[in-house]
C-alpha cells in the first residue's frame, strides 16, 4: 500500500465508553438493498469493495446445487445447509460433513481446509480442552470443502487442486457469481480466504443485493429454484449454518423461515429478510466482532425489523463492557442513522 491507495469512507459506527467519555471508535460502513437492485439505504461507503469472507458461501455453493449435486449424491437439507456454513464443530456437524464426504468417495483426509479447535468452545466459554484431538471435520469450513470435493466428484475434475484459482470447480464459482449479480468475472477484487479457498471483494451494495436475491430469488425457474433451494435449507436448519449461541443462529431463529444471516471474518455480516425484499450488509474497518453484534441490532432496530420475541438479541443492544472482575466499566452504543 502507498499513498495513492484509496480506503473506503467509512463512517462512525459504534463506539465504546468508559465511564461517560468515549473510549473507542468502530467505524464501518452499511447497505442495504432491494432484490432489484436498488439501494434503499446505507451508512458510509457502500461501493468500496469489501471482502465477502463466509458470507460468500451460499454462492459458492450455487453450482453444485444448479448441477443437480444434492440429488445425486443424496445430501440431505441439513447438509446443503453446511455447505453454506461456518459451524462450530459440534458433533451432528462433524458427523454429517464425515458423512458428505463418504457419499462422494472421499475422507476427510482431501480436506483442504486445516483444523482448529471447535467453534463451539468460544462460543459456549468453555476452554478448550488440552489434549483435544481436532480434525479438518471440525474447521469451521469443512461443509464448504466437503461440497466443494463432491462438485469436483459431479464432474470428474481432479480433487487434489480444488483450492487452484483456474481449477473448472472455481472457475464455475466466479462465472455463476458474475452471472447472478450481472457484472464482469474482471470486476471481482480476488484473495484467499482463511480456509484456502479463492475469495472475493465486492462493493457492499452488492453484497447487500446478493442476500436480497437469496432472500427474494425472483420468478427465473432455473437461478430462483437453485437459490431457494439454499434460502430453505439455511433458514429451515440454521443450527447447521452456525452453532449454539451463535450470532447467525441467534439471527434467524428470531423469524423462522423468514431471514437468512451469515457472518464473516473481519466484521462482515449479511442478511437476506424474505418478508421485505431486502438485503442487508455491514462491514467493521477493524474487524471487531462486538460492533458486528450491536451494529446489526440498530439496523434491525431502525428498519423495524426486530423479532416478535427480541430477548436474545438485548445483549447486543444493552452491550455492557465488564472487567475481569464482573463491574461494568462502559457500554457499547450504535451511533449512525440509515439514510
Amino acid at each position: 500500500m502507498n499513498e495513492t491507495t484509496p480506503l473506503p469512507r467509512h463512517v462512525p459506527l459504534v463506539v465504546a465508553t468508559r465511564g461517560a467519555a468515549v473510549e473507542s471508535v468502530h467505524y464501518g460502513s452499511i447497505a442495504v438493498a432491494s432484490a432489484t437492485g436498488s439501494l434503499v439505504c446505507s451508512a458510509g461507503d457502500v461501493d468500496f469493495p469489501v471482502f465477502t469472507r463466509s458470507t460468500l458461501k451460499p454462492f459458492q455453493a450455487l453450482p453444485f446445487v444448479a448441477d443437480g449435486g444434492p440429488g445425486r449424491f443424496g445430501f440431505s437439507p441439513e447438509q446443503i445447509a453446511l455447505m453454506c456454513a461456518s459451524h462450530s464443530g459440534e458433533p451432528r456437524h462433524v458427523a454429517a460433513v464425515a458423512d458428505m464426504l463418504a457419499r462422494v468417495g472421499c475422507s476427510e483426509r482431501d480436506l483442504q481446509c486445516g483444523s482448529h479447535a471447535p467453534l463451539f468452545y468460544a462460543a459456549s466459554g468453555i476452554p478448550v480442552p488440552p489434549a483435544l484431538p481436532a480434525t479438518p471435520l471440525h474447521h469451521n469450513c469443512s461443509g464448504k470443502h466437503a461440497g466443494f470435493l463432491a462438485w469436483c466428484r459431479l464432474h470428474d475434475e481432479p480433487c487434489e487442486t480444488y483450492l487452484d484459482a483456474d481449477h473448472p470447480l472455481q472457475q464455475a464459482i466466479r462465472r455463476a457469481l458474475a452471472g447472478f449479480l450481472d457484472c464482469g468475472e474482471n470486476e471481482f477484487v480476488a484473495g484467499t480466504d482463511g480456509c484456502g479457498a479463492p475469495n472475493y471483494a465486492l462493493p457492499l451494495a452488492r453484497l447487500a443485493y446478493a442476500y436480497a436475491r437469496l432472500a427474494a430469488p425472483g420468478e427465473d425457474a432455473g437461478p430462483a429454484a437453485d437459490l431457494g433451494t439454499l434460502f430453505n435449507a439455511m433458514t429451515a436448519h440454521p443450527g447447521m449454518v452456525s452453532g449454539e449461541r451463535r450470532g447467525d443462529l441467534i439471527l434467524m431463529q428470531g423469524a423462522p423461515g423468514d431471514r437468512v444471516a451469515k457472518g464473516g471474518a473481519e466484521g462482515v455480516q449479511a442478511l437476506g429478510i424474505a418478508s421485505r425484499g431486502i438485503g442487508i450488509a455491514l462491514k467493521i474497518a477493524d474487524g471487531a466482532p462486538r460492533a458486528v453484534r450491536v451494529a446489526t441490532y440498530a439496523v434491525l432496530e431502525q428498519l423495524g425489523l426486530l423479532p416478535p420475541d427480541p430477548r436474545p438479541l438485548l445483549q447486543w443492544r444493552d452491550a455492557e463492557i465488564r472487567n475481569h472482575a464482573g463491574v461494568v466499566t462502559g457500554r457499547l452504543m450504535p451511533v449512525f442513522r440509515l439514510g
